[in-house]
């Protein structure tokens, strides 16, 4: 019983000595770590079953890092197949609903955090049809954006419609593009790294940032306020020079009636 006592008196003094190389490190710190930190402390280094032994006895297990799930997400669509670059910069079209745009941005608001939003635009008439604004970057965030591009739609698709993005791990994944084709749509995609494939959507994403104050929003929701009204201004009383000095919703009547 003695021997016992004099065990567990012992264990809880190393307990204490590992205690503080814990908390020093912050958790994040596992049995080779405790063996390179007590070198330096102990005249006789502790053996690593007896760090083992300890660390299990009084629950010190390291605080691994969470694997970022968009870099397990990157690594799951490696395989997957890209499509071909079917638009070819041919952003010219007079015909609205035959060739959209799609990408996703980031907006920072205040207190450092971080929003993403993802868009659709229509080449002929420059207009936003669709948007989602997310505090994520999960594969929702093109899920819905695809829904409410398909309730734009409204069931007339154009024969030859097609949707145009980069090499993005959310356009490759099998389930974004088996949505897409389940829409009707064709898909296209940016040859990698090469911005100036999508150059309209980027121009757009430009235009956002320079006219609203997005970084001075308090909340996920005052942003979605400002991103919401800015939508509204940019399709319907934003004119533009290059459409006849029209707004993107006046120049689609215009398009249609021609």
């Amino acid at each position: 019983m003695e021997k016992h006592t004099l065990r567990e008196e012992a264990d809880y003094q190393d307990y204490l000595l590992l205690k503080s190389i814990y908390d020093k490190a912050k958790g994040k710190i596992g049995y080779r770590g405790f063996y390179m930190a007590l070198v330096d402390v102990l005249d006789k280094p502790m053996n690593h079953k007896k760090i083992l032994r300890l660390m299990r006895k009084f629950n010190l297990y390291a605080k691994v890092r969470r694997a970022n799930p968009y870099r397990q997400l990157e690594k799951a669509t490696e395989a997957h197949r890209s499509i071909p670059n079917h638009l070819k910069r041919e952003f010219k079209q007079d015909e609205p609903g035959k060739v959209f745009l799609t990408d996703i941005t980031y907006l920072q608001y205040k207190g450092s955090q971080t929003a993403y939003l993802s868009c659709v635009k229509d080449v002929a008439t420059r207009e936003i049809v669709a948007y989602e604004l997310s505090s994520t970057l999960k594969m929702s965030i093109v899920y819905k954006t695809l829904e409410k591009l398909n309730t734009h739609l409204d069931g007339n698709l154009h024969p030859e419609a097609m949707i145009h993005s980069d090499q993005g791990i959310h356009y490759t994944h099998p389930e974004y593009q088996r949505l897409v084709k389940e829409m009707g749509l064709r898909q296209s995609m940016s040859r990698r790294g090469n911005c100036l494939d999508n150059a309209p959507m980027e121009s757009f994403f430009g235009h956002l940032k320079d006219e609203i104050d997005y970084k001075e929003a308090e909340s996920l929701a005052e942003l979605h306020t400002l991103v919401m009204d800015y939508m509204n201004h940019y399709n319907c009383t934003r004119k533009q020079w290059t459409l006849k000095k029209m707004t993107p919703a006046a120049y689609r009547s215009h398009l249609i009636a021609a």
